[in-house]
């Protein structure tokens, strides 16, 4: 089990990204020191130098180069404020512990996923467009009651998708790396596919989840079915999609796109069947509450001697 080990009544100072986190951690223990450091700045210098805790802005924020590192000798512990941890994992020098907030974003991004799926279903996005235009336009879309429905990650997020999806009474099916109970093997999504009217993604960035969303993926999905995306942009082939778009023969609901930000002109501005968001998922702000509080707990767990919670990986 992962442990950040203090000697009795050591300081422990914490390299945080806002003062509302400096102050939330600072009001756990007279022995914890904050220091409101960016990453971007350049090396901390001074008692910033002693961190054994480094809170980085955001999980998707760029890693600093090596001088930021080598300036923080006594560095034990990258605590994300989030639960994605791709830009992190395998790039931390050695001895240093991961761990993310897994949980903060949790509710937000699972009720995005469910509003982005029953907006998409309904035609909410048409509605809104030709209520800007000032036309009556009734039409007939689908509807989510009901509706065979596939989650894509059977982790902690997506788990509360599952639970925010009863009231719907659809037919729910997990899939994940590896077969459980109650949970299909991605191995099997060949076959799942083509029985799904909703695909939703919600599966961490690894070696094997980066563009498992290919032609092939796609391929296999029936027609008029929806792709919701709450992962990341990366795990979907963004041409193979965009060429499904284009042919109307898919729809899509994204949160996250590859590139991001999407660039003026990018096709995925102006495809047919598009439910775009700016990565806003987990952007409620309780979320910002529920981070700091997993920050706090895992401060406290430091100054105590307990284990590590939410290890991502130790490199």
């Amino acid at each position: 089990m992962a442990h950040l080990h203090l000697e009795p009544d050591e300081p422990l100072h914490v390299l945080v990204p806002s003062r509302a986190i400096g102050t939330a951690v600072e009001a756990l223990s007279p022995r914890v020191r904050a220091h409101r450091v960016d990453a971007a700045d350049g090396p901390p210098t001074g008692d910033a130098a002693l961190a054994r805790v480094w809170i980085p802005r955001g999980g998707g924020a760029p890693l600093p180069g090596e001088d930021f590192f080598r300036a923080l000798p006594r560095l034990g512990l990258v605590q994300l404020l989030t639960a994605g941890a791709e830009s992190y994992a395998g790039r931390l020098p050695e001895g240093v512990h991961l761990c993310n907030a897994r949980g903060a974003h949790t509710p937000s991004t699972a009720e995005w996923a469910v509003a982005a799926a029953l907006a998409a279903q309904r035609g909410l996005p048409f509605f809104v467009r030709e209520q800007v235009a000032g036309r009556w336009s009734f039409g007939t879309h689908r509807s989510l009651v009901g509706a065979r429905v596939l989650v894509v990650g059977a982790g902690d997020i997506g788990r509360a998708i599952g639970r925010m999806l009863a009231g719907f009474d659809v037919q729910l099916t997990y899939v994940a790396r590896t077969a459980r109970d109650g949970v299909r093997s991605t191995a099997e999504l060949p076959e799942l596919l083509p029985d799904a009217d909703v695909v939703i993604l919600i599966v961490p960035v690894t070696d094997e989840t980066r563009g498992m969303v290919d032609a092939g993926f796609l391929g296999a999905m029936q027609d008029g079915a929806l792709l919701v995306n709450a992962a990341r942009g990366v795990v979907v082939d963004t041409d193979a999609l965009v060429a499904e778009l284009a042919s109307g023969r898919l729809r899509a609901a994204l949160d996250v796109t590859d590139p991001e930000p999407l660039p003026e002109g990018h096709p995925l501005w102006s495809v047919p069947g598009l439910l775009l968001t700016p990565h806003v998922g987990g952007a409620v702000p309780a979320t910002g509450d529920r981070a700091a509080a997993a920050v706090v707990d895992q401060l406290a767990r430091v100054l105590e001697g307990r284990p590590l919670e939410n290890v991502v990986a130790d490199y």
